[in-house]
């Protein structure tokens, strides 16, 4: 059951998100706020679950409102999702540990996939999972994940990116997503560097995965990733042609 907070100075996007969420039967709640400020001194006091939030606010817009939230260190960070009409956001999102970006107008469906992403996280993260030792050898072609008792083998040839949020990171396979205690740097010292690389703050990637590179982005096994403007040269220096048996 999720508790969830819709900050936005529009009203009709606030009862838009509200209706959807009503469609839900594992919504225990859901509290409107017009402001940054209010829902500020809300949570100050109540615990939520995710927030859908604006960025372009009057007063205190949504990106000083996730910084005075990181300020506070809430005993449980809700997961937030931004809504917004600027596309420009979303990197900035990604930085913040943002889960996903709605760009308005916002359809159900799209909804529906950014729940379902909270959803995956929430109970891959459950599991408590984390990154092992390297098998031994100059040049490791995986690595041990465990996750319970469990003791799983992660082939380094199954992962497509990695995405930190705040303080896990949701590792991407061809076969699903594993979310491990843990920051973006520590998966980065893990990961081979000769078959991975960092294009954002908040993003690596597998080089053999990577299928087309535009001015702002990767599209990789069908996924959309961001490439930071600090990493965009070292981005735009990889060989496509030698280094992708994947495409």
């Amino acid at each position: 059951m999720l508790k969830c907070v819709i900050i936005d100075d529009e009203l009709l996007a606030r009862e838009l998100l509200e209706g959807y969420l009503s469609r839900l039967d594992f919504i225990e709640s859901v509290h409107q706020f017009g402001n940054a400020h209010d829902a500020l001194l809300y949570l100050d006091n109540y615990e939520a679950d995710v927030l859908f939030l604006d960025i372009e606010m009057p007063g205190m817009n949504g990106i000083d409102f996730l910084n005075r939230i990181a300020e506070a260190a809430l005993p449980r960070t809700p997961i937030t999702v931004f809504t917004t009409a600027y596309r420009d956001y979303a990197f900035e999102g990604f930085e913040l540990g943002v889960i996903d970006f709605l760009l308005k107008p916002i359809s159900y469906s799209r909804f529906i996939q950014a729940i379902e992403k909270i959803r995956d996280f929430l109970a891959l993260k459950e599991q408590n999972a984390r990154l092992e030792d390297l098998l031994t050898g100059d040049s490791p072609t995986s690595v041990f994940v465990k996750s319970g008792v469990q003791r799983i083998k992660l082939n380094f040839d199954t992962v497509t990116h990695i995405q930190g949020l705040k303080d896990y990171a949701i590792i991407y396979t061809t076969t699903g997503k594993i979310v491990i205690k843990g920051s973006i740097k520590a998966m980065h010292d893990i990961f081979p560097l000769n078959r991975f690389i960092r294009v954002h703050k908040s993003f690596i990637v597998a080089v053999s995965w990577i299928s087309r590179i535009e001015r702002n982005r990767i599209l990789l096994n069908g996924n959309l990733v961001p490439i930071g403007r600090n990493y965009k040269d070292a981005v735009m220096a990889v060989d496509l042609r030698s280094s992708n048996p994947n495409r």
